[in-house]
């Protein structure tokens, strides 16, 4: 037996939320920081980035070292043999009640769904950026699910004390926060460095 080469990837799943800017943004700080990125865009979101942006799936597709469409449950990534090595982290951004739902359950009848479930049961990071208001029982109770099962639960909860002046500054912040929770940890402009 060989031992075989490991590396750090990352998968990144878009749904159909509103706030789709999220998966973007997120997408274009992987490829910034020349991270492997395994992208998965869902039909819904690929509803939502028209209606949200002014970007084409051609333009995610540019910036992803690998892309999936959602319906396609043959891919490496779902498959445990090749996320253990392979796969670091996994972020859904934004992440559906749908997608939270599938997820919390462990219904993977989506890739994003069943990449998820391959990641948590090779104990790899999951962050899932919840983007629904208000929340109902129902949802408190799968995120506390997910929570109790070491998923990081981040609403996309912007940090008013920084001082931003656009959108684009708020969701930096919001993605910054994110790849905090999987172990990337990036210069964030105004990170809290106490009261002054």
């Amino acid at each position: 037996m060989k031992q075989i080469a490991t590396r750090q990837e990352y998968i990144l799943g878009i749904t159909g939320a509103s706030g789709v800017i999220l998966g973007v943004r997120m997408l274009e700080a992987l490829q910034a920081l020349s991270l492997p990125v395994h992208l998965i865009v869902s039909e819904g979101a690929k509803t939502t980035l028209q209606s949200e942006t002014e970007r084409s799936l051609e333009d995610l597709k540019r910036l992803a070292t690998f892309f999936y469409d959602d319906g396609d449950l043959g891919a490496s990534i779902s498959s445990g043999s090749y996320v253990s090595p392979h796969v670091r982290a996994m972020i859904v951004a934004p992440c559906s009640m749908k997608s939270l739902a599938a997820i919390a359950t462990g219904y993977a009848e989506t890739l994003i769904a069943r990449a998820a479930d391959v990641v948590l049961k090779e104990g790899k990071r999951l962050a899932l950026v919840v983007r629904e208001s208000p929340l109902t029982a129902v949802h408190l109770e799968q995120m506390l699910t997910l929570a109790r099962s070491g998923v990081r639960i981040v609403p996309p909860a912007p940090p008013f004390y920084q001082g931003a002046t656009t959108i684009e500054d708020l969701v930096d912040q919001i993605v910054g926060r994110v790849l905090d929770q999987v172990g990337i940890h990036v210069d964030l402009q105004n990170r809290w460095r106490g009261a002054r």
